[in-house]
């Protein structure tokens, strides 16, 4: 339609929700990653409900941008603000990242680039050769998180060590196939949409990336990891008749 922005190649979906303090510095170094890129951007912020200032300084930073900024009311939780940030995003990829920006955002290229070469889905790992933890969890966080990734790969069979990370690519075929079926809003719904996936014949690559941990990380151990469990075996039970060539996984 005349007058319509074109389309543009990636999007950027970052779901906050409280960030007053770190939405800025993240936005601007998103916005210093983008500006040495020869293809068309938009940063996506969705606002969860945020009680602070979240919404006026993201606006502010990305005043004179291509960008869109979506509030929820009330918080719905990170699951449904990263779905419906993929899901009103533009580009012809779209990357959600956490707000902290525990995998730097410079790390998007080696996902940009197996999306390139031909994968619906290209995700961090910070489990495979390769990957680098700058600043790691304290011992008993990472032993958690290490016993849900067996879980999780004996309960879904996806083959996939760390689903997990907050760094995830997708192709705009692949987001318009997976987020009809997604249906979890907690913190495993990252386990639910690469299940949907596997089981839908899409291609993930799991692509190494540095990683710090963010100790004002808003997952509560004991209260959300036996949800997280739970979630699996919901994950399991809700795409029961989802059908797909779950033999062609690509991943690498």
């Amino acid at each position: 339609m005349p007058g319509q922005p074109a389309q543009p190649y990636l999007s950027i979906v970052i779901p906050a929700y409280n960030e007053q303090y770190r939405v800025a510095p993240t936005l601007q170094a998103i916005m210093h990653y983008v500006a040495g890129k020869s293809f068309a951007w938009e940063i996506v912020v969705v606002d969860d409900g945020s009680h602070d200032a979240t919404s006026q300084v993201a606006e502010e930073v990305l005043a004179g941008t291509d960008h869109q900024l979506l509030r929820n009311d009330p918080n719905l939780g990170k699951a449904l603000s990263v779905k419906r940030g993929l899901s009103e995003s533009r580009g012809k990829i779209a990357l959600f990242t956490d707000a902290d920006l525990s995998t730097p955002i410079e790390e998007a290229d080696g996902l940009l680039e197996a999306i390139e070469n031909g994968f619906d889905i290209a995700i961090g790992s910070r489990q495979i050769h390769g990957s680098k933890i700058e600043v790691h969890q304290p011992w008993y966080r990472e032993l958690a998180g290490r016993t849900f990734g067996l879980v999780n790969r004996i309960v879904l069979q996806h083959g996939i060590p760390d689903t997990q990370c907050g760094f995830k690519a997708f192709t705009r075929g692949a987001i318009d196939r997976i987020l009809p079926h997604q249906r979890l809003s907690g913190w495993a719904f990252d386990a639910e949409l690469m299940f949907i996936a596997r089981r839908l014949g899409l291609t993930i690559a799991q692509i190494p990336v540095r990683w710090e941990n963010d100790p004002d990380t808003k997952v509560k151990m004991l209260v959300d990891g036996p949800k997280m469990v739970c979630d699996l075996f919901r994950i399991r039970w809700l795409h029961r008749g989802l059908r797909g060539d779950s033999s062609a996984n690509g991943s690498s």
